[in-house]
């Protein structure tokens, strides 16, 4: 019953957002042709408008745009006369995807790594260590760290790539970008999970009966104090994957992110929607599978809806 409800609050948020986005879109002024206006003769710019159905009433265009969502046709990009918006997600969305997923592991593996090694050393050097790359990593923004990166890593020491895709190499940078504030987040919260963990009473219990600090470290510490995390680790993940737009540009990848930022600027609204729903459906069904993993990660946790 529960994962039944779920599925369809899920539809139902896809749709809000779907038509929320559209309506947002529709009511900026002007049509991504306006500086086609002074150039192309009106009859032409009839033409180009009712091919992209953007002639018809708005309750019109919302329940063409809503029947193609419904059959996944996402409709044709405006700027390209080549490609579609489907092909544009299958071209950008694998780049973006793998960019992200090893963003993510980064920002997994040493934020858990900081947040435990400082909690384990509490008030201690490693503890201070631990939490001030922490702090510099929430400080910074990815699009300054960017740059920093570029500057000596790429121009000045000549170590990696400057920018573009194409091999391993390319996604260091940007990968590290990306990761850098996610792992500062981690870090902390792993940080005063543990705190919080290893003071419980089943700790001292599992002392009492003579387990290895490192058994009660991994068994019983890890395990509880992870759980928060996951539910941020989940959004990273969806974010992460489908494109972080101004990494993305910076680094001159050419992933959905880039197309997301060049359809703004173009005003080109399939691609804007399409981008929108896809980004949308990936954030929806993660949050899902999170709320599915506590129950993996620990037994105790019964999933039921509010009331049962």
């Amino acid at each position: 019953m529960y994962v039944l409800k779920r599925l369809m609050t899920m539809v139902v948020t896809i749709w809000l957002i779907a038509t929320l986005t559209f309506i947002i879109m529709k009511s900026i002024p002007g049509d991504p042709f306006a500086s086609d206006a002074n150039v192309l003769p009106e009859e032409v710019l009839q033409n180009i408008r009712a091919k992209y159905n953007l002639d018809k009433p708005l309750p019109i265009q919302y329940i063409l745009y809503m029947k193609n969502l419904i059959t996944f046709d996402l409709g044709p990009s405006i700027q390209s006369e080549t490609r579609d918006v489907n092909t544009l997600i299958a071209e950008g969305f694998p780049i973006s995807a793998l960019l992200g997923l090893q963003a993510l592991v980064m920002a997994i593996v040493f934020g858990l790594l900081l947040g435990i090694v400082a909690a384990l050393n509490h008030n201690k050097i490693l503890d201070y260590i631990a939490m001030f790359i922490a702090i510099v990593g929430i400080s910074v923004p990815s699009f300054i760290l960017a740059p920093l990166l570029i500057k000596y890593f790429a121009v000045k020491w000549g170590m990696l790539p400057v920018a573009s895709w194409g091999t391993w190499a390319h996604t260091v940078l940007p990968s590290i970008a990306l990761a850098a504030t996610p792992m500062a987040v981690i870090a902390r919260f792993m940080r005063s999970n543990m705190l919080e963990v290893m003071q419980q009473n089943y700790i001292k219990t599992a002392e009492a009966k003579g387990l290895s600090p490192i058994a009660i470290v991994i068994k019983h510490g890890i395990r509880n104090a992870i759980l928060p995390v996951i539910t941020f680790i989940g959004p990273l993940f969806a974010t992460l994957i489908t494109g972080t737009f101004v990494i993305e540009k910076i680094f001159a990848i050419p992933g959905l992110g880039k197309y997301f930022v060049d359809s703004i600027f173009n005003r080109d609204y399939p691609v804007i929607l399409g981008t929108t729903v896809f980004f949308s459906t990936i954030l929806v069904i993660t949050l899902f599978l999170v709320d599915l993993s506590y129950r993996l990660i620990d037994p105790r946790i019964k999933l039921t809806s509010k009331g049962e």
